[in-house]
């Protein structure tokens, strides 16, 4: 991937979201790139704990020959600090092989594929087999539903399973004696953020017009219906929750003896 091709203009784009998409290759070239800039150091802290939510994060003395022998290899991409003498940062992407492994952040960029894989290692044990906590993160970010059916059944033609396949899912088939467990999975299609747009009144020049003060006040008058000859005390909502008081309904213990002596009496 040549520099032109990367997704972010600047390594302080990077975020919890995108650490998942950027290559090793990206962030050493932006992270290089941007350390130049005087202003860059107070944000590498910030920007290795993002990159640590993706990525094998360790500093190393790159003057240790055999320190740097660990991480010079091939298998990590080094990059530099602005303060030499917090040393080289190696990275390496974190590989996804256990089903603890997963994450609120991560599920979102693995396939239905991957995940299946995964629950098969579980033991063998099935969804019912996975604690609480961790159905909850897969089902964030994937459809799940499950069924235990005699084999025959299950891959009957035209059955649950062929039907599952057509809508997209993927399947797991887990044994249980002489029945078997499906699982199927799909990705969860992204939620679009919906937003609320006023409507507004456009003259015939397309401009927006703005409301009449005038026009509203005339409606809040004739809102109230109230006649002007008639002496009525105003009855908006301000004042009637300002004067009134819900401990008012409660009486005091106190106060409902001392009122039964004073009819005794």
């Amino acid at each position: 991937m040549s520099k032109e091709e990367y997704q972010l203009e600047s390594i302080l784009d990077l975020n919890a979201n995108n650490v998942w998409t950027v290559s090793e290759n990206e962030i050493v070239d932006l992270w290089e790139k941007e350390m130049k800039d005087e202003s860059f150091p107070p944000y590498e802290e910030k920007l290795l704990n993002i990159i640590r939510l993706a990525y094998e994060v360790v500093h190393f003395d790159n003057g240790d020959e055999r320190e740097s022998a660990k991480y010079t290899n091939g298998e990590w991409a080094v990059f530099p600090r602005s303060n030499l003498s917090k040393g080289v940062v190696a990275i390496r992407r974190r590989v996804i092989s256990r089903l603890t492994d997963l994450s609120y952040e991560n599920i979102k960029h693995i396939t239905a594929a991957t995940l299946l894989d995964l629950i098969s290692r579980n033991f063998g044990g099935g969804w019912d087999s996975i604690p609480l906590a961790m159905k909850d993160i897969i089902e964030s970010g994937f459809e799940i539903s499950t069924t235990t059916l005699p084999a025959s059944r299950l891959h009957m033609t035209g059955g649950m399973l062929d039907r599952k396949v057509s809508d997209g899912f993927e399947v797991l088939e887990v044994p249980k004696g002489s029945w078997i467990e499906a699982i199927f999975a799909k990705k969860k299609a992204p939620v679009a953020k919906l937003r609320m747009v006023l409507e507004h009144e456009y003259d015939e020049d397309g401009n927006r017009v703005a409301p009449d003060e005038d026009e509203e006040l005339e409606d809040r008058d004739d809102d109230r219906d109230v006649d002007e000859d008639e002496d009525v005390q105003p009855t908006d909502d301000d004042t009637f929750y300002s004067s009134y008081a819900p401990e008012a309904d409660v009486k005091d213990e106190d106060e409902d003896d001392t009122a039964g002596l004073s009819v005794l009496e």
